[in-house]
């Protein structure tokens, strides 16, 4: 039975020789697993894109991006779906909340600055984080960003969603 199998292992027309998925660099111990999905061009060229990993930014403008994106779309679920979603006020107690989380959020990246963190690993995409997070001043810098960005993005949020029918009346 032994012989069959490993007589099998070159064999083009053998189902295990049609595997898509693999150890990262092909070293299980690393960790990770390379997928159809990960490792494609696209996807690669997608994640190097993200302001997290976009080659030329300063922590802050990383910080900036990330924290309008993140507070823009944490408003919604607080207004539409949370416990005042029927009340007259649901977006401004959407936009607190908001407010709030983004809040705490800064607190924890401002606690992981201050743990000293180690460099990031390589991942299968091939995004590597940059040099700005290596030290403790990168990270706060992100992190004073990320808690400015983020109420901006939750107020254009809010302002979006209470002016809405305005805003449709311009566009028609």
């Amino acid at each position: 039975m032994a012989q069959a199998v490993d007589a099998s292992k070159n064999l083009p027309s053998d189902v295990r020789n049609r595997e898509v998925v693999f150890p990262a660099e092909r070293d299980p111990q690393l960790g990770n697993l390379e997928t159809p999905v990960n490792s494609s061009p696209v996807v690669k060229w997608f994640i190097n894109n993200l302001p997290a990993y976009r080659p030329g930014l300063t922590p802050f403008r990383r910080g900036l991006e990330v924290g309008m994106a993140h507070g823009y779309w944490i408003f919604g679920p607080f207004a539409k779906y949370g416990p005042l979603r029927n009340a007259e006020n649901a977006n401004l107690a959407g936009l607190l909340a908001a407010i709030a989380l983004v809040i705490l959020l800064t607190g924890g990246l401002s606690l992981y600055a201050n743990s000293n963190p180690p460099k990031a690993l390589n991942s299968v995409t091939g995004a590597s984080a940059p040099d700005a997070f290596l030290s403790k001043e990168g990270w706060n810098n992100f992190a004073s960003a990320f808690l400015i960005g983020g109420i901006g993005g939750a107020v254009v949020a809010y302002f979006l969603t209470s002016n809405i029918a305005i805003i449709q009346g311009l566009v028609g």
